[in-house]
């Protein structure tokens, strides 16, 4: 493939993979804890960090690294010993972050908001083999965390108090979720951009739970989404020269609309089949109070 003639192209489509993997293996436990909003929060932090990274002549990527690390370790903390809300934390994190980045990349040597761009919006032909190599480094942590801490994640987002109870520690893991989301947030900026990651952290998911409701299922179906929507983005922006992460988010909707389509006859077929299987004598009128029960139970009553 001719696209593949170009180194530039070639690290943009690596990273592009990563992105798809570690955007929703976060943003399950995200739409979980129904802080979905909170990649957009880190994403703006980060943007302090990258311009820091401008004045100080650091990389970008690992200043916004740890400044968005310490952003949403702060954000967690407000959450749970301030009287502060969690979306006047969020709020902070909106608007002190891009205050600050557009701030330091206009005081850096030489800096202008063009240079600020391409870490908001995404851009292929910036991504360099540092670039590369801690994108790398840093997606192999959040599969790591994602991956190997799947049970104690998904318990303490389903319900803290009882994952407390049962002896994990809650706020330690709370803590690794908002760290890895950090983490995640700067992985994918230089691809997706840092305004429009948190709808590669978080439509993949919906999207996935349109056709499961198993959390395996779901992480499955969600990174399988995160993936595709990632490299077709990437070719996309390639051969038709539009902006990568714009282009990206929006098959990420298109195909959670899709999904959502095929989800409601998928969902009526399985409801035949069910009723069917309730009454094979094909009276639906038999046994009218069990099968009551059966859909109370069904919604979760």
């Amino acid at each position: 493939m001719e696209i593949l003639n170009y180194a530039f192209m070639q690290r943009a489509l690596l990273a592009a993979v990563l992105v798809g993997i570690t955007a929703p293996a976060v943003g399950i436990y995200l739409v979980q804890r129904r802080q979905a909003l909170m990649g957009d929060g880190i994403g703006h932090v980060a943007m302090t960090g990258v311009g820091l990274g401008f004045l100080l002549s650091w990389s970008p990527v690992w200043m916004a690294t740890l400044v968005s690390v310490l952003g949403a370790v702060l954000m967690e903390l407000i959450r749970w010993y301030g009287r502060t809300r969690g979306d006047i934390a969020l709020a902070m994190l909106f608007y002190g972050g891009m205050a600050g980045g557009v701030m330091f990349i206009n005081l850096a040597p030489g800096g202008s908001n063009a240079n600020l761009t391409s870490f908001l919006f995404g851009s292929l032909s910036t991504v360099s083999q540092s670039d590369v190599t801690a994108i790398c480094l840093l997606a192999a942590f959040v599969v790591l965390v994602t991956v190997g801490l799947r049970r104690q994640l998904f318990a303490v987002s389903q319900d803290e108090e009882f994952a407390r109870v049962t002896g994990l520690p809650v706020r330690l893991l709370n803590l690794l979720t908002a760290v890895t989301a950090a983490v995640t947030v700067t992985v994918a900026m230089r691809v997706v951009g840092l305004l429009l990651v948190s709808a590669l952290m978080v439509v993949p998911v919906a999207a996935a739970q349109q056709l499961s409701r198993s959390f395996a299922a779901t992480f499955a179906i969600a990174v399988a989404i995160g993936v595709s929507v990632s490299l077709g983005g990437t070719v996309t922006s390639y051969y038709q020269d539009v902006p990568p992460g714009a282009t990206i988010v929006l098959l990420t909707i298109g195909a959670f609309i899709a999904l959502t389509a095929l989800a409601a006859p998928l969902a009526r077929r399985r409801a035949r089949a069910a009723l069917a299987a309730a009454h094979p004598s094909g009276d639906p009128t038999e046994c009218a109070i069990p099968a009551t029960r059966r859909s109370g139970d069904e919604a979760g009553v």
